[in-house]
């Protein structure tokens, strides 16, 4: 991990400063930072836009986004603080000569140069064309990349192609804001910290596990990239695959990123292909009807706003995924995600094998299994149920479900529960790479992605309707069900 004592001030640059991500979850996040006192003292944050503004300008638009997104209290001390930090360069991102204005607010002597892309990716060639003959880069210099990186495979190469020009490949962070969760962050104590965890994540112990990623949201607005895009790619390929390889992955040698790189991309190569073959019976996709969301009308994917009427987009994915090793033969992963579901969820479950012999039929004809539940959002925490003895002198053993409670919350009251974008922020600015993808970990899946896609379209079969306001179409209760499972609700 970076030492502490190495950690250096930096020019962070936000490249498309006014935009949504910006002002919705960046100035959010570093405010934050600021305000835990974890932003080295020196460090400077640069927007970036084409828009014309001065500093005055971009720092009533920081203190307007605050107050707008920021769910805490704005503490007036800690804003003075943060925006005496905050300058505005207007650069054209397309003209590379605009990028020498870096140079007049950078320092590279005393500070590292960050370079956070928050624009389209169509931009990110011009951006590494614009920095590299600015001549403000040094070898200390990086750049963090969003999501999506391509659409495909090909484009992803063609994307990771450009930025190796400009930025060797431990210069570039490549950002998925789950990884920064602090739940998503605990599979790695869960698993590598708990012997009881440890010795039994396998498939001697577990019958199979099921991740859920549920949105209560629709379009919001984004049609024309969401219907380019689809669920599948939107959520799948990043996030939802980024959680199955933490719980998944063999232990890393350490927690350095080169180590627990080699062990997610051991199983994104182990996932079993989806092909023309099999995607019949190991997906299911879906598209949201009109439907009632807590008690109000809301339209169907087709009727929202600047909506395709024929468009065949997904809006929902369940999947039945195979990791082909030693430790998961015969565990099926059920993962499932969707647009205008019931409400708003992300959760891994794992199931546990039943019992072979059953000394309780008084209470249970067959014991449920244990199950061992990790809440992602809105509540993060850990739950463990399994069965304890009812209370009582009565003649025979009554056991009942219950649960063994860790709300993160709860058990740390007096820590701070951050995003997951305040930590990755946090961990580009001191340059810990753990955290961010590898360019081979997005190749692996983006391959395994473009073969269901491949798959889909040779089928033909349009997407399974469902109401908005329920968990997806019927069709996916049918895939874990003809496995004799069921979805955990």
């Amino acid at each position: 991990m970076t030492d502490k004592k190495a950690f250096k001030p930096c020019d962070l640059v936000l490249f498309g400063a006014l935009g949504d991500l910006s002002r919705r979850k960046l100035l959010i996040s570093l405010y934050r930072l600021e305000n835990a006192n974890l932003i080295e003292p020196d460090t400077r944050i640069i927007g970036v836009d084409r828009h014309e503004h001065d500093n005055a300008q971009f720092v009533a638009i920081a203190y307007k986004s605050l107050q707008e997104f920021l769910t805490d209290e704005l503490d007036d001390a800690i804003w003075q603080r943060f925006s005496a930090r905050l300058a505005y360069l207007q650069i054209d991102l397309t003209q590379a000569e605009q990028y020498k204005k870096l140079k007049t607010v950078t320092d590279s002597k005393t500070r590292v140069l960050v370079n956070y892309f928050a624009v389209s990716p169509f931009l990110f060639k011009s951006i590494c064309q614009g920095l590299h003959q600015s001549g403000i880069l040094t070898p200390e210099s990086r750049m963090v990349m969003e999501k999506p990186i391509g659409h495909n495979l090909k484009s992803s190469k063609d994307i990771n192609d450009e930025v190796a020009k400009v930025f060797n490949e431990d210069q570039v962070f490549r950002i998925d804001h789950y990884l920064g969760k602090e739940t998503v962050l605990n599979l790695l104590a869960l698993r590598f910290a708990n012997s009881i965890f440890t010795t039994n994540w396998n498939h001697n112990t577990i019958d199979h596990i099921q991740i859920t990623v549920a949105e209560e949201v629709g379009i919001e607005g984004r049609w024309e990239y969401f219907d380019k895009t689809g669920q599948l790619r939107d959520m799948v390929q990043n996030h939802l695959l980024q959680i199955l390889t933490f719980i998944a992955m063999e232990p890393p040698v350490n927690l350095e990123a080169e180590s627990i790189h080699n062990e997610k991309i051991k199983v994104l190569k182990a996932l079993r292909p989806i092909t023309v073959n099999n995607v019949e019976e190991k997906t299911v996709r879906g598209q949201y009807t009109s439907g009632y969301l807590k008690g109000n009308a809301v339209p169907g994917y087709l009727e929202e706003e600047g909506a395709n009427t024929e468009s065949t987009t997904e809006s929902f994915v369940a999947l039945r995924v195979d990791i082909d090793n030693w430790r998961w033969a015969g565990v099926p992963f059920y993962l499932r995600t969707g647009k205008r579901m019931f409400g708003k969820r992300t959760e891994i479950v794992v199931y546990f094998k039943q019992l072979p012999h059953n000394i309780f039929k008084d209470s249970f004809r067959d014991l449920p299994p244990n199950k061992l539940i990790i809440h992602l959002q809105p509540n993060e925490g850990v739950e463990i149920e399994m069965l304890n003895k009812i209370p009582g002198i009565d003649e025979h053993i009554k056991l009942k479900k219950t649960k063994l409670d860790l709300s993160f919350s709860e058990a740390f009251k007096q820590s701070r529960i951050f995003g997951g974008y305040e930590k990755l922020v946090l961990e580009a600015m001191r340059g810990n790479p753990t955290l961010f993808l590898s360019r081979a970990e997005i190749e692996q899946a983006w391959a395994w992605i473009d073969s269901i896609q491949d798959a889909w379209r040779h089928s033909n079969s349009a997407p399974k309707s469902y109401p908005a306001g329920s968990w997806g179409p019927v069709a996916s209760v049918a895939l874990v069900a003809r496995d004799g499972r069921a979805w955990e609700e």
